[in-house]
């Protein structure tokens, strides 16, 4: 049952880290056991800390502090922006450029989904890099310098690329939403951790082509990222 819902990836002194199932809410949505709740039971820990929120159609990486110092510690580095985020998405359409920048304020609408606008009052930012991954099928490195809400797939709606099984910002059907948390790098009371995760779910993911391409940036922090100001907060 606990692999439907997640697998460990590693466990240290203050912290667990899993690989979220897509399709996994990482609220109880009123049921009487959530995620973190399951987590805790089938891991042996009296009770578990969420540092960090992935949507139900993510999968990846995710953070359970083993207590409340610890989640306070590492939610400030996440709001900070001490935390370096990388995703890998799918989508059936190419943008115009290979790689570049998404920023702007994010505006909900209705039926709780969200829009990019024009203004920078608070922006949403996120750098790109987009690969052919088969006929048809372009895989996404997203590195989000923000955490806004559904951020990413808006991010990738504006560039008319929208991750594939996203109904919600158009994406074309498919057996999951294909956007996954693969890797975090950030410094931890004197350590460097570097956590990376590959996507276990979805039949494109297993595809020998798409595997080929994921292999392509395994390590997505080498890629040439321009300058980040990622280590400033929100103004």
């Amino acid at each position: 049952m606990t692999d439907e819902l997640f697998s460990r990836v590693a466990d240290f002194p203050d912290f667990l880290v899993i690989d979220k199932a897509p399709g996994v809410s990482v609220h109880r949505d009123r049921e009487p056991e959530g995620l973190v709740e399951r987590v805790a039971a089938a891991t042996g820990h009296e009770r578990l800390y969420l540092v960090h929120r992935l949507d139900r159609m993510t999968s990846g990486l995710l953070l359970l502090a083993k207590n409340a110092a610890s989640c306070a510690a590492l939610a400030e580095l996440f709001a900070r922006r001490r935390v370096e985020k990388y995703y890998f998405a799918l989508s059936a359409s190419r943008p115009q450029k290979k790689q570049g920048l998404v920023r702007g304020d994010m505006e909900r609408t209705r039926g709780g989904s969200w829009r990019l606008c024009r203004a920078q009052t608070d922006p949403a930012v996120t750098r790109f890099f987009s690969i052919s991954a088969a006929a048809g099928l372009r895989l996404f490195v997203l590195r989000p310098e923000t955490g806004k809400t559904h951020q990413l797939r808006v991010a990738m709606k504006s560039l008319g690329a929208p991750v594939l099984g996203d109904s919600r910002y158009g994406g074309e059907p498919a057996d999951r939403g294909y956007l996954h948390a693969y890797a975090l790098r950030f410094d931890y009371r004197g350590q460097h951790i570097c956590l990376q995760s590959q996507p276990r779910h979805g039949r494109l993911f297993a595809e020998a082509e798409v595997r080929e391409a994921l292999s392509r940036v395994a390590e997505p922090w080498r890629l040439p990222w321009p300058p980040s100001r990622s280590s400033q907060p929100d103004a």
